[in-house]
């Protein structure tokens, strides 16, 4: 009778701890939120914290010297490409509002002409079939202008919240400030204040997460930030030769943001992109936007080996799955923090995976 009471208690804390993790991990997410200029201004000094190390080796400065010359660098940055974002990202939203029913009539009207082109009529197909085909794309067409119609409203009123925009700003650039310069300080101060146990425990959890999820991150930052560089000068240039590429800089952030989902890529944007081009009979921009999709995808697949040291070891299935609960969960967004959580779980519980979960628990 104990053994089987043994064996339920420890049954109860395996399960109350994989609870307790969770909605640490919850709470963690809606801090992350919470205090996200602090967050940006850490993945930012990651990413340099190579050339901070790099200044300090060749130039023998030390690392507060070598913090502020890298600092100011992108200082100047930020500021500029967000001086000039700022300015793109009104202008181009503001224009896609007002003609936004255009397009969708224009879209709706291809649709139409689609369905009697096929040949449908030749076929007995009723017209209640082709009333609900039609309507259906109709409302399919609605509920995207409605929602695009919300993002881009928003959008434009968190640009033109200048206040808002200059204490994130500001802070977050003096966040950087610290971490670069006060990095090792900082880290000290946190171990100090922290029990000896928990630093051993949580240590050694982070030093995994950190070497999988950081080291994945940051790749895909790079990564992701090269073909945004890339796709925006490439649809400006499209723009200034003539062609008809109206919101480069919406385009191209639509992207990125699609670039950054595993599993999807640039080429879900950017190869409809060019078939609807080209079908509308604009062949030129068709070839242009796919010769612009192979050139990312050509420097993607080079860098990639170079910069990703290793796969996250998640089937692609988990992957959709957890992409599909972030969206489910939290919105569009999620289905960048669905992953994120999900590789993050995999670190914590790689002893319980390993052993088999069912086994684990209750064997």
């Amino acid at each position: 009778m104990s053994e089987d009471l043994n064996y339920i208690y420890k049954v109860i804390r395996k399960i109350l701890n994989i609870i307790i993790i969770i909605v640490l991990i919850y709470i963690g997410a809606k801090m992350a939120i919470f205090y996200m200029p602090f967050l940006i201004a850490f993945i930012i000094s990651l990413m340099v914290e190579p050339a901070i190390k790099y200044l300090m080796r060749t130039t023998k400065m030390t690392r507060k010297m070598s913090s502020i010359i890298i600092f100011i660098i992108v200082f100047s940055i930020i500021i500029g490409t967000s001086i000039w974002g700022i300015v793109s990202l009104i202008s181009e939203s503001t224009n896609l509002l007002q003609t936004l029913n255009i397009y969708i009539d224009k879209a709706y009207t291809q649709i139409q002409e689609a369905i009697g082109g096929l040949g449908i009529t030749k076929i007995s197909i009723s017209n209640n079939v082709l009333d609900i085909a039609e309507n259906s794309s109709r409302e399919i067409l609605l509920k995207i202008s409605a929602w695009l119609t919300e993002f881009l409203t928003k959008l434009i009123n968190a640009i033109t919240s200048i206040p808002v925009i200059a204490i994130y700003t500001v802070i977050t650039i003096l966040s950087l400030y610290f971490i670069c310069i006060d990095k090792i300080y900082i880290l000290d101060l946190m171990e100090h204040h922290m029990p000896s146990k928990w630093v051993q425990k949580i240590g050694t959890h982070i030093k995994e997460i950190t070497k999988s999820l950081g080291g994945y991150l940051k790749a895909e930052a790079i990564l992701i930030l090269v073909s945004f560089i890339i796709s925006v000068i490439g649809l400006y240039i499209f723009k200034f030769i003539g062609m008809n590429v109206k919101y480069p800089l919406l385009m191209a952030l639509g992207i990125g943001f699609v670039d950054a989902l595993p599993i999807l890529g640039s080429g879900s944007v950017m190869v409809p992109w060019a078939i609807i081009a080209a079908l509308n009979g604009d062949i030129n921009l068709g070839i242009a936007i796919i010769v612009l999709w192979i050139i990312m995808s050509l420097v993607r697949q080079f860098l990639e080996p170079k910069i990703v040291s290793g796969k996250i070891g998640i089937h692609p299935i988990f992957t959709l799955i957890a992409m599909y609960t972030g969206f489910k969960v939290i919105g569009v967004i999620g289905m960048l923090v669905g992953p994120i959580v999900l590789i993050i779980l995999k670190n914590i519980f790689a002893t319980v995976i390993d052993e088999g979960v069912a086994k684990s628990l209750f064997g």
